[in-house]
């Protein structure tokens, strides 16, 4: 089949067997009826998606760049709506920046509003209350065994 051929997800949801198997990524009709047997994940997890828009479960797994360029192998068309980009690679290297963008913000120290001391003061005061407790007894304590 033509790769520029434009399918609604209709006509993909005909297609959600074990011998028939197409579903949607980012916009890209992919059938991989011929990939099934080889999937690491099984085939339960290509079938179950089958025949609907698998583009948020295909990012969540983490898929290898090798995985994004097979996508282009299996490809039969674009879902109505959606423009194919250009190369393939090009979209594959984008993802992948987008996902090291994610990556990045979760070790981002975001700038504090709160002063500098506060730190200082939240670590401090409760040693020093403990401190002046514990001296506290062992001073009382030292005086009645005295007497």
């Amino acid at each position: 089949m033509e790769k520029g051929r434009i399918f609604t997800l209709s006509q993909v949801a005909q297609h959600k067997s074990k011998k028939d198997c197409w579903f949607v990524i980012n916009g890209r009709v992919v059938d991989v009826t011929k990939f099934l047997e080889e999937h690491p994940g099984g085939e339960e997890v290509l079938i179950e998606s089958a025949g609907k828009d698998a583009t948020k479960e295909f990012d969540e797994i983490g898929h290898s760049k090798a995985a994004k360029e097979m996508l282009l192998k299996y490809q039969v068309g674009v879902l109505q709506g959606y423009s194919p980009s250009g190369g393939g690679e090009s979209e594959v290297a984008a993802s992948k920046e987008s996902n090291k963008a994610k990556e990045m913000k979760a070790f981002v120290i975001k700038d504090d509003p709160v002063p500098k001391y506060k730190a200082f003061v939240e670590f401090f005061v409760p040693l020093l209350v403990a401190g002046s407790f514990f001296g506290y007894r062992y001073l009382t304590g030292a005086t009645q065994i005295g007497s």
